[in-house]
């Protein structure tokens, strides 16, 4: 009787497990480019992401890994992440969906409050970088300006499509503070001249045709992007927003790649939406 009692208690456990996993990976595509989590064993070469995965910040690393392993792109820009809740997402995205990523930081802050930790090993909050690929000669920048809140810009050479590539990741201060964003943008976009392919992503908190933004569009050589703005100021085409507020704050800059396809994924683990972006490196 024993024996059967702990058999009926092992099976509920388990059941009680997948219902609570279970629902945070999505069952099949559900947007242009999503694959089944479930299914994913491999990344996609040529796809990059990007994603401000706080606000809310609550740990829901479980939810956020199957977002991620929907697309399962070669390269991933984390920003306003914590290093705790990165090292998390890594794990989740191994050993739930198959998917093993190389990692590096670009933390700005040390913030016990936001990031958790011990008050004298606070945890480290910034941008991080997911790459299937091995990554190289990573920089992490701090602008001289960061505005509110620190803020920064991290880099590092590593495979997209089969090509070497330069891939920035960065957070520019708070929208309100146009002026601020535009110095940032100054040493951002002379970081990125300096390399014939680069990959720029990130949340700029500034909408396609703000006066911040231009340098990067002129180093863009995605001229047939939706949100690039034309001659007279506009946008060229049908530019979603990223944001829960309707904004276009994220974007995938490219510099030596055209654009395959493009799409924004809202997510209910961020007031950011995932901005995933397939490319040809030739």
């Amino acid at each position: 009787m024993l024996g059967w009692s702990t058999r009926l208690f092992a099976g509920a456990a388990v059941v009680a497990g997948l219902a609570l996993v279970g629902p945070s990976a999505p069952s099949g595509a559900d947007s242009a480019g999503a694959l089944p989590a479930e299914a994913v064993r491999d990344v996609v070469p040529n796809r990059v992401m990007t994603w401000n995965i706080c606000n809310p910040c609550e740990d829901d690393n479980v939810g956020r890994a199957a977002e991620i392993a929907s697309y399962a792109p070669q390269v991933i820009g984390l920003q306003e992440a914590c290093v705790r809740d990165v090292e998390r997402l890594r794990d989740y995205l191994e050993k739930l969906h198959g998917l093993v990523y190389h990692v590096e930081y670009g933390s700005v802050l040390r913030n016990w409050g936001r990031c958790g930790g011990w008050p004298w090993r606070p945890g480290a909050f910034g941008q991080a970088i997911l790459s299937a690929a091995p990554m190289t000669d990573r920089v992490n920048v701090e602008y001289p300006d960061g505005g509110s809140e620190d803020r920064g810009y991290m880099a590092v050479t590593t495979t997209v499509g089969g090509r070497p590539v330069r891939v920035f990741n960065t957070h520019l201060a708070q929208r309100s503070q146009e002026t601020i964003r535009e110095g940032q943008t100054r040493v951002l976009a002379a970081a990125v001249a300096r390399h014939d392919r680069a990959i720029v992503l990130g949340d700029f908190n500034a909408d396609p045709a703000t006066p911040e933004l231009a340098r990067m569009w002129r180093l863009s050589t995605d001229n047939g992007s939706a949100c690039r703005p034309s001659s007279t100021g506009a946008s060229t085409g049908t530019c979603e927003p990223t944001t829960d507020w309707q904004s276009r704050f994220d974007y995938v800059f490219l510099r030596g790649f055209t654009p395959v396809e493009q799409g924004v994924r809202p997510s209910p683990y961020s007031d950011h939406h995932l901005v995933h972006t397939d490319v040809d490196p030739k």
